[in-house]
């Protein structure tokens, strides 16, 4: 394939009451486009990009893109380029807004097209807050699943990542109670499966290891605390070892992260979102990313929410909100190397 000497990344601004639009300007005010030789594409609506720059005192040249079709060359520093997409209502930061619940999936909507289209290689999402589009309305569980739909994927993975941690979900957001019901014999098979594919292709990982965690207490301890592990978790990756994946558990989720393991783990793989979660965003909160696995597009995200107290304070770290860019333009150029 081409050497892709320019990726063009789709960014969403997220939740527009939230840090989404904070950390966009911050994104232009540090010149991340252009120390990265990249396109960086922010859709959003211009005039609340520039209300939300002049809140934060920070000087901005904002480019207004009315297509896509055309290339454009990297940002300097203070300038972004902006797709535009127009708000329902005027926005104050830290106030949610039902009325903009359209504009907040439109951008997800738009952007995700771009991927899809190849006008832009990858996509990074900043946050939205999901009740105050479910209030509006609108089932929601998240941008995985949201995403998912619009791919017409039917078995989306989520993966958080931090500095020496990775943590994949077999479940993503769900209720606790319906967690086992939904860890069936097929679901599992697939998530790693599409684990141990994206980790090879996406990530490079010639042979990656999977530490795999329980569903129960004690991994079930040999079926008093539950079944789950002999009658499913067990079957599924002995079935997937005769394939030739290297896959370890299932291991308690108490003892599975430990300095060992961590060394030697490509990924682990958590049964359901805060069996996982916790641990990695102790250890890499604030340094820590999204990324959907088995779509057809690249997809990174920050690891935080909305922070509606910190919106137009200048206060929003962008540590997360970069380190998205950076990894998602590292995916961009190991598929196209």
């Amino acid at each position: 394939m081409m050497t892709l000497l320019q990726p063009r990344l789709a960014i969403t601004s997220g939740e527009p009451a939230g840090v989404g639009p904070d950390l966009c300007v911050q994104l232009a005010q540090a010149g991340i486009a252009a120390q990265l030789g990249a396109q960086l594409i922010v859709f959003a609506d211009p005039q609340l990009i520039e209300q939300r720059a002049r809140q934060l005192k920070i000087a901005l040249d904002i480019i207004v893109l009315d297509t896509l079709d055309s290339p454009c060359g990297a940002s300097r520093p203070g300038v972004l380029q902006v797709f535009p997409v127009t708000l329902a209502s005027p926005v104050t930061p830290g106030q949610l807004n039902p009325d903009n619940v359209p504009y907040v999936l439109n951008l997800l909507q738009q952007a995700t097209q771009a991927c899809l289209s190849g006008a832009c290689q990858g996509l990074v999402t900043a946050p939205l807050h999901k009740g105050v589009i479910n209030d509006a309305g609108v089932k929601f569980s998240g941008h995985t699943e949201f995403l998912a739909e619009l791919t017409h994927t039917n078995l989306p993975v989520m993966m958080l990542e931090t500095k020496g941690l990775r943590v994949a979900l077999a479940t993503t957001h769900l209720p606790l109670r319906e967690v086992a019901d939904a860890i069936t014999p097929q679901r599992l098979a697939g998530v790693i499966e599409i684990l141990h594919a994206d980790l090879k292709n996406k990530y490079g990982i010639a042979e990656p290891v999977i530490y795999v965690c329980g569903l129960n207490p004690h991994a079930g301890e040999g079926g008093h605390l539950g079944t789950e592990e002999q009658q499913i978790i067990e079957p599924v990756l002995d079935q997937l070892r005769r394939q030739g994946m290297t896959l370890l558990g299932p291991l308690p989720a108490d003892t599975i992260f430990s300095p060992e393991n961590l060394a030697r783990a490509d990924a682990f793989l958590a049964m359901y979102h805060d069996q996982g979660l916790p641990v990695l965003k102790f250890k890499g909160f604030g340094q820590a990313i999204n990324t959907t696995l088995g779509l057809p597009i690249i997809r990174t995200s920050v690891d935080h929410g909305t922070a509606l107290p910190l919106a137009g304070t200048g206060k929003a770290d962008p540590g997360s909100f970069m380190l998205a860019i950076q990894t998602a333009l590292d995916l961009v150029k190991r598929r196209v190397s």
